[in-house]
Order: structure tokens, then sequence, then C-alpha cells
């Protein structure tokens, strides 16, 4: 009997397994015409019912995670980033490893710390070939990708085929708009959104990364009073490293207006998203990508320099909405986070240091972030032969340790260039101008002033980092423990700081030719304009 079956219907077997066939081969074959080829992902071995959630990587340039309302910042108003915490996550200690634009950047795209990333572990590099983004390799398995405002940068992302490289996508910036104030950028983000949205092929992924240029400076002076409608006495709380006066209040103020536009623009690019049926199915991420841009902060390494504001929203994939994360967290999880939800392998890029974030998506009780490592090498040039500042670093329990490898060097960049490693401002100015009055004003040794090898502070009760606790006595076994387990994971992870390759972070070329090699040059007599710093910034030779 079942050989008569077999008979009968044999044909019709053979074509059906002959279509079945034709099905998976047409479903596998790579359009060479497309830029973005399939690969074989996690994912796709999944149920045909699965879908991939979007990306929407939102970064604000140079905030402070307490300028944000949803961490009970009282001047500032910022609803659309609290709605993202809201129906989300609020993390109360995300770390990046470095606080300036281009290695913060590198750390979040590629997934490891600036100190395992040769030349992108410097600001304004070369980024080496070697290394890929989690936008390219998304980009590679099936996902639309692109940004507006600023991707990576400033620096040299090289070229693939002899067209630019795309870190994080191609750009979207050809809608523009009146902004409120001259220093605000006329970049219309939300309309660059939803042109990249219809650009977008029916269904399919993307992955989208809104970097507004706000609040980088410089403000426009006054804009927070006189746009923004705020007033002197609404800041309730002047950082300790700050001197507190009319000046830098009003200079507060205009980082605070600049932070509320970041905010409006994220609202209008959240709307984009419901007006398009995409909320849902959206992980959302809100950060910025290094600390305020004033003395002590920026550039720097503590509290305030890599402390940043983050929320995350994924409505189709995050359990119980609404909780505050307290572990510790670093900027290279996001990488790993990525991958795992889109179903991308993390072989797809070079080994990631990071962890993926989706333990803390499903549970409040994770358990291994008990801590996170911090560092830097060169930020801006000012120093003889373009020499960095090398700072590591770790925090735990309420404690940050930190070792300045060249404490002989000054730590914002010479005085005589203008210690280019912090921005011109009026803050800046103001702490100058104390110092010229007198060396030993407390405000301009912390922001500019030479550093000790090491340093320690309880940032349970001095946020600020204004009191040095290393050297105490009832600190020492906490000191000692502290540095030995930095230096031990800092091994592991072969940073060349801790094998005696250190000179190499100095050897690597800053990528921006007017100003590189500045100190030298400025030292001959040449003229050179660095757009960052004030004229006033600079301090007569000899004068210190």
């Amino acid at each position: 009997m079942e050989r008569v079956f077999l008979h009968k219907f044999f044909p019709v077997i053979v074509l059906l397994i002959l279509a079945a066939l034709s099905v998976g081969i047409k479903n596998s074959v790579v359009n060479p015409g497309d830029p973005n080829p399939p690969k074989t992902t996690a994912f796709q071995s999944k149920s045909a019912n699965s879908k991939r959630p979007n990306i929407l990587f939102c970064i604000a340039d140079d905030a402070t995670f307490r300028h944000m309302s949803a961490y009970g910042c009282k001047w500032l108003q910022t609803p659309a980033f609290d709605r993202i915490a809201h129906e989300g996550l609020l993390f109360s200690n995300a770390y990046t490893p470095n606080a300036k634009c281009s290695p913060s950047r590198s750390c979040i795209l590629t997934g490891r710390n600036s100190w395992q990333l040769e030349e992108a572990g410097n600001h304004v590099p070369y980024f080496p070939a070697r290394f890929q983004t989690f936008v390219e390799t998304l980009a590679e398995n099936g996902y639309k990708t692109g940004f507006t405002g600023k991707g990576w940068a400033p620096g040299n992302a090289g070229e693939i085929n002899g067209k630019p490289r795309l870190l994080t996508g191609p750009v979207f910036n050809e809608k523009k708009l009146s902004p409120p104030t001259s220093s605000i950028s006329d970049i219309d983000y939300a309309s660059n959104f939803e042109s990249f949205l219809s650009d977008r092929e029916a269904g399919k992924p993307f992955c989208f990364w809104y970097g507004g240029h706000e609040p980088h400076r410089a403000y426009e002076y006054g804009s927070g009073a006189g746009i923004g409608g705020k007033k002197l006495d609404n800041i309730d709380e002047v950082p300790a490293f700050l001197i507190d006066n009319d000046t830098v209040r009003n200079d507060m103020l205009d980082y605070g207006f600049e932070i509320e536009y970041f905010d409006k623009q994220l609202g209008k690019i959240i709307a984009l998203l419901e007006k398009h049926n995409e909320l849902e199915n959206t992980l959302i991420v809100v950060t910025s990508d290094n600390g305020m841009a004033f003395p002590r902060a920026k550039g720097h390494v503590y509290e305030y320099s890599n402390h940043l504001p983050l929320a995350i929203m994924w409505k189709n994939g995050i359990s119980n909405p609404g909780r505050k994360v307290e572990e510790y967290i670093s900027f290279i999880d996001f990488a790993p986070t990525f991958l795992e939800v889109a179903g991308v392998k993390e072989n797809a890029m070079q080994p990631i240091e990071g962890k993926s974030l989706t333990d803390v998506f499903k549970s409040s009780g994770v358990k291994n972030r008990d801590h996170v490592l911090l560092g830097k090498e060169r930020n801006d040039v000012g120093r003889p032969s373009d020499q960095g500042y090398p700072v590591r670093a770790i925090i735990k329990g309420n404690y940050l340790y930190l070792k300045n490898y060249q404490p002989d060097r000054w730590p914002s960049s010479n005085p005589e260039t203008g210690y280019m490693d912090t921005d011109g401002s009026p803050a800046k100015t103001v702490i100058l101008n104390a110092g010229r009055q007198n060396r030993k004003n407390s405000y301009w040794q912390l922001s500019f002033g030479k550093r000790p090898v090491e340093e320690l502070y309880n940032l349970k009760t001095d946020p600020y980092c204004v009191q040095n606790l290393a050297g105490k006595q009832h600190l020492k076994s906490l000191q000692s423990s502290l540095s030995g387990q930095m230096d031990k994971e800092l091994k592991q992870q072969k940073d060349p700081r801790q094998s005696g390759m250190g000179y190499l972070f100095d050897q690597y070329l800053y990528a921006e030719p007017k100003v590189r090699n500045y100190y030298d040059r400025f030292q001959k007599g040449e003229k050179i304009k660095a757009g960052w710093i004030n004229e006033s910034d600079y301090e007569p030779a000899g004068s210190l």
C-alpha cells in the first residue's frame, strides 16, 4: 500500500520539494547592488513571526547627568527625556569611559574602552580601520541606518573603497530651520528624521542616530534669561568647583537653555515615531557624550565629567517600566545591547568589552555591575609635542579613585596656550582672573593647577570632587584595594599604559593639521586660531 501511494504521488512530492528549494535559494541570494547585504544572524534563526526592533540613539553634546528634570533638577524642564524615563528606565549611575567628544563616541560605537582603541582613544583622531561600529554592523545585517546632527566627531573617519567611511551611517542634514539663537544649530533634526523614515523600505528595521549639537559651546550670552525667561536665582545649586556669581549663573542658564532645546527636538522625534506607528517596537536611548563644558568638568575625569544622563524606553522589550536603575552602567554596554536585540552575533565586530543591558531590561536584581573604569589620554592639544594628560580611574561603592600618570604636566594644557583642554567660556574667564590675582586661589587650583599622582573622592558626600581624600589613614586600605582592582582589570584589557607603552598615545597624530603641534608652533611665534578658546585665556610667559 505504501509503495502504491509513493508511486502515485511521487511526481507531486518532487514538485513540492523543488518549489520549497526554489524559495529558499531566492531568499538567500544577495543582490550585488544592495549596499546592505544580509548576513546570517542569531535573529534570523528565530521564528518568522519575530520582528527586530528599531534603534533610536539620541545623544546630547556636553550635558551633565544632573541637568535633566527627571533627576530632580528644578531650573530645567526636559519633558521628552522625562517621558522616556517614566515609560522606560532611568539610570542613576551611567558613565562614559572618556569624557570628551571623539573618544566617548568611539567607546559607544565599538563597545570598547578608549585605552583599547589605539588612535581612537584620543580626541580628534584618525579612526582605526580595524575597528567596526555597531551602526556599520547593523547595516550589514539588514538595518537601514542614518544620522542627523553630529555623528562621530571630531576626527578623520577614513575611507572605504575611496569613499568616506560612515561610522554612524549616511547623513540626513539637508532640512534646516531658524534657530532661537546664533549659537544653536540650524539643522532641523526632526524633519531630517522624517526624511530618513520616508526613505526607508517598508517594514525594514532601522538604526538612527540623533546627535544634537546642543549644548556644545559657544552659547549666546544671556539667552537663558533673555529668551528662555529664566532668572539667576532659579539655579538652586552651582557646582562647588565654580565661582558662584552672576556671570557664572548666566553661563549656566545659557547652557540649560540649549539642553531644553535638545529636549524639544527629541519630543518632536518621538512624535514622529508615534505618527509612523513605530514607537512600540523602537528601542530609544537618550544620553550625552560627556559632561558640561565648564572648568573641571568636560575633558577631565571627575563626577561632573563622566557621569551622564541616561534614559531608555522600549515598550516591547522592557519589563516593569518606570524603574530607576542604580547599577553602574558603562557606555561600552550600548553596542552589545544593540547587537543582541537585533539578533546579530557579537563576533560580527571586534571583541567587545561591554556587557549587554538586556539583563537590566528584564530584571531590577542585576548583579556584577558594581563598578566602572574611566580614563583619558590626549584630548585637546596645547602641550609640548601634543602630549596628553593620561589618567585612569575606577568608581566603586560611591568612591572615585584616580591615578594621574604624568602629574608634572598641566592637566588642562599649558597656560601659555590658553589651557586648551578647557573650552573658553565666561565661567573659565572668571576663574582665570581669580587665579591671576592669587595663584593659591582654590578654584584656580582645582581647574588649572597641577595635580597629585593619586586622588580619591567620596561621591556621596562630595559629588563635586573638591576634597581629595587620597593618603588619609582611615582610607588607605580602600585606596589600595581600588588601585589594585583598577590595575588588574586594565592589564587584563591590555591597556598600553599598564605595559609601559603609554607613550603610543602621545605619538598618534592629531587629525586636524591646522592646530596640530600647536604649542611648539605657537612658541615659535606662529599665529594659530583655535576656535574653542578665548584670547584672554592665554597666560603671559613667565606669569606662573
